[in-house]
């Protein structure tokens, strides 16, 4: 039997080149090797966002399709919506019993976002408790493993104490510890060089149309240094050539930058190979997509029969809980 994984995102409408490299491309190799359960964190985007109702359903399914189109393959893997299992709301409340405060209070994304996000009002119960829901996705499920970057092991860890506490105070192993799964993924930042994120405007859509995609990467700033075409430049100084890193072979990477630094080559020049690499990885996603863009209740059966093939393990595990809790009466 495969050992389960189980990774989740939340639903932000269509997702940009950013997604696909930082995390979507790693599950798409998963869901080969693992027991592979990815969900859409329709509640986690409430911790947050817990006003803006009027496109969280469009921006479930625009995520379900580019997850598909980016080749997740139901008959692999198991897809489904958090807030259709009421089974997680249970066990968060459950284990919000017996979780200390102070655990919460202490997980480093709950504090970057508190100051990143001060324009929204984050002094709420679920803002606050939502490391602890994140526990509940995880051990629900009782996944081996969790994959995650670098900054996200603190989650991890706090789904680890709850679990072993949990254990210890009910004397039966009933929750399993997960651990971090760090794969190799691509950075791929946004085209001015920040992060790539939809409210900075700085990114590319996954299913974009190819003029845009063209016009936007036309537009890219580059060596500020550069301000002539017989200015030598310096990639280092320049966000096209974190592209490269992603995009381009080792020769054209050679080239790149020797034109940049000899001045041999112009900066447009420099963007056509990203251009030409980012137009041939989405064409697939586009015609995959068009499927299930052109048939939406197809979308709505995976996403229905996933959850349900998730409900059965949920129930599953709730029944253990409850039993260990003396609530199975």
């Amino acid at each position: 039997m495969r050992a389960r994984v189980l990774s989740g995102m939340r639903p932000t409408g269509a997702l940009h080149l950013g997604h696909y490299h930082g995390a979507l491309k790693n599950w798409v190799r998963l869901q080969h090797e693992y027991d592979s359960f990815f969900f859409v964190a329709d509640w986690h985007a409430l911790t947050t966002h817990y006003q803006d109702r009027a496109v969280i359903e469009r921006n479930v399914y625009d995520m379900v399709v580019d997850w598909i189109a980016a080749g997740l393959d139901p008959d692999l893997c198991t897809l489904f919506i958090q807030s259709r299992l009421p089974e997680h709301a249970e066990l968060f409340t459950l284990l919000a019993m017996g979780t200390p405060l102070g655990w919460l209070e202490r997980v480093p994304t709950y504090k970057d976002q508190t100051e990143q996000l001060g324009e929204r009002d984050l002094a709420t119960y679920g803002f606050l408790g939502y490391p602890l829901l994140q526990a509940a996705d995880i051990l629900i499920y009782k996944a081996a493993y969790v994959p995650v970057g670098e900054d996200q092991d603190s989650h991890v860890e706090l789904t680890r104490e709850v679990a072993r506490r949990f254990n210890n105070l009910y004397g039966r192993k009933v929750l399993t510890e997960p651990q971090a799964l760090h794969t190799e993924v691509s950075r791929l930042p946004g085209l001015d060089g920040r992060k790539m994120s939809k409210s900075y405007g700085n990114a590319i859509e996954m299913r974009e149309e190819p003029a845009q995609v063209e016009a936007k990467i036309r537009r890219m700033p580059t060596d500020p240094q550069r301000v002539h075409r017989s200015d030598p430049g310096d990639p280092a100084r320049c966000p096209v050539w974190q592209f490269h890193q992603v995009y381009s072979d080792a020769a054209t990477r050679q080239w790149a930058s020797h034109g940049c630094t000899s001045a041999a080559i112009g900066c447009l020049d420099c963007k056509q190979p990203v251009i030409d690499a980012i137009l041939r990885e989405q064409q697939p996603w586009r015609e995959r997509a068009e499927t299930y863009l052109s048939n939406p209740k197809q979308v709505h059966w995976i996403v229905e029969m996933g959850t349900e093939r998730a409900r059965t393990v949920a129930r599953q595990t709730m029944r253990d809980v409850r039993d260990v809790m003396g609530l199975a009466y």
